[in-house]
């Protein structure tokens, strides 16, 4: 079973689920985040007009950047990194935190429910042995295995982007698959090649 197949096999019934009512009301935020140049805040969309592709992808990339924001936070926390890497761990921080944000406002404009609890493990996502691991380690090694995670945890975000581009429908919602293919590639080359000097 292919990534792609397996995230459909995973998410598909909570998304199945999950209903659209119409907007939930909130507030009007279509001025756009600082900094944000992938779409509004408000999604393009009408809830009537959006797909279950959209929606797979966006209540699917919530936790998958949860946990990046929470593998980024254990990193930080630690003493003896290399400033290389405490770099790329606050600069991963920085992004998603937003582009959750973005796209819980999105779910909001669209009347659905937003996805509680994490994914399974696939997607690049960590399991908690990874975590624990992660939690564990110090200084260079602990540098090294954030490194090691992070490029596996981008590499399921950028399939994940690349799915929604072949199917999602809303411009707001391809706008972000697109710079998450762009950033999280890019990131992806920066941290191999961190890795090979740790």
């Amino acid at each position: 079973m292919n990534t792609h197949t397996r995230a459909l096999a995973v998410i598909l019934p909570l998304t199945m689920g999950l209903v659209v009512t119409g907007c939930a009301g909130a507030p009007d935020t279509s001025g756009g985040m600082p900094g944000m140049h992938h779409g509004s805040a408000s999604s393009s969309a009408s809830p009537a007009d959006v797909t279950m592709a959209d929606q797979m992808f966006v209540t699917m990339m919530i936790p998958h950047h949860e946990q990046a924001m929470e593998m980024a936070e254990i990193v930080l926390a630690k003493d003896g990194l290399d400033p290389r890497v405490v770099a790329i761990a606050e600069r991963i921080r920085a992004a998603q935190g937003p582009e959750i944000e973005l796209m819980e406002n999105w779910l909001d404009d669209w009347g659905v429910e937003h996805a509680s609890g994490g994914m399974d493990h696939g997607d690049g996502m960590m399991s908690e042995a990874d975590m624990t691991a992660l939690r564990d380690a110090d200084g260079t090694a602990a540098g090294r295995l954030f490194l090691e995670q992070m490029i596996e945890h981008h590499q399921g975000a950028v399939e994940m982007a690349e799915a929604a581009l072949d199917a999602a429908e809303d411009s707001d919602v391809r706008a972000l698959a697109q710079q998450i293919i762009e950033d999280q590639n890019a990131e992806i080359a920066e941290m191999q090649e961190l890795a090979a000097t740790l």
